[in-house]
């Protein structure tokens, strides 16, 4: 077996893994994708690793930001940039503030000012990406608006990443959990029967996970596999999670004070990526 052939069933294994838990009917909606999708995404990843990267995530819950997405995006990054890769996270302000002083950083302006479009023009000049990523970021929907889970208009409270995907000219990756993030139109949530208002936009390889976070540990568990680095293993001893609470990150769906991910229990982020690490340890001992 080759080694892409013996990557594509390894995918499989860990496609499976990343919905397993099937809180919101993430199962569902990954069989509409063609298998092997988390390691297409990881090989754009790893092709473009001394390339230009522009990473978008936050999702906007509770007056901040929750802490799914922001602890991906920033394994991603921390990957990427060790690899060679010029890399840039793309976030709402209060966000932005947070990782400015350790990550390259663009503060998106909201979605429904005037000025966005003009921003991501400006900001797109000054960093012109080989390769777009987005992770935990609001889908604007066929009516125009961003809606969080419960349905409810966020519009006002979102960043503008969608005219970035919309104005730049290269393959977009996007990471999503529950069909109302960018990039989950190249799915039909509809036919999954979710009950939510989907994401309209497309994407070039979208990943699906319970978590988002948990599909950017995947992509990481790759990268660190072709680089023989242990990426995977040094998200185990940093607490990200807790890092981002301090900072003001909430859980997504309890809206509390957390350190944990959609209202699991705490260190279940620890065990996906032991699980992850599994799957990669028994498949590179496989003759």
């Amino acid at each position: 077996m080759t080694e892409p052939t013996a990557l594509h069933h390894l995918s499989a294994r860990l496609e499976a893994l990343l919905v397993d838990r099937n809180p919101r009917g993430m199962a569902a909606l990954s069989q509409q994708l063609q298998s092997g999708y988390a390691y297409r995404a990881a090989r754009l990843l790893w092709e473009n690793r001394q390339g230009k990267i522009l990473i978008g995530t936050g999702f906007p819950v509770a007056n901040t930001f929750e802490t799914d997405g922001p602890a991906g995006a920033m394994a991603l990054y921390e990957a990427l940039d060790a690899l060679g890769a010029d890399v840039c996270l793309a976030c709402p302000p209060s966000l932005a503030a947070v990782l400015a002083p350790t990550h390259q950083v663009i503060a998106l302006h909201s979605a429904v000012s005037a000025s966005s479009l003009s921003h991501c023009q400006d900001s797109l000049a000054r960093f012109t990406p080989d390769l777009i990523v987005a992770i935990e970021v609001p889908g604007c929907a066929a009516d125009g608006h961003y809606y969080n889970i419960r349905g409810i208009d966020i519009s006002a409270q979102c960043g503008n990443f969608e005219d970035f995907v919309r104005a730049s000219h290269c393959p977009v990756i996007a990471i999503g959990d529950g069909g109302n993030e960018l990039g989950m139109g190249s799915v039909d949530p509809e036919r999954a029967q979710l009950p939510i208002k989907a994401a309209a936009t497309p994407c070039d390889e979208l990943v699906i996970a319970d978590v988002s976070n948990w599909g950017g540990y995947a992509l990481v568990a790759f990268l660190g596999y072709w680089a023989n680095r242990p990426f995977l293993d040094r998200l185990i001893e940093r607490p990200l999670l807790e890092w981002l609470r301090e900072r003001g990150a909430v859980d997504g769906v309890t809206h509390a004070s957390t350190a944990t991910e959609d209202g699991l229990p705490m260190g279940s982020g620890n065990v996906i990526i032991r699980g992850i690490q599994s799957l990669f340890t028994d498949f590179s001992r496989e003759p």
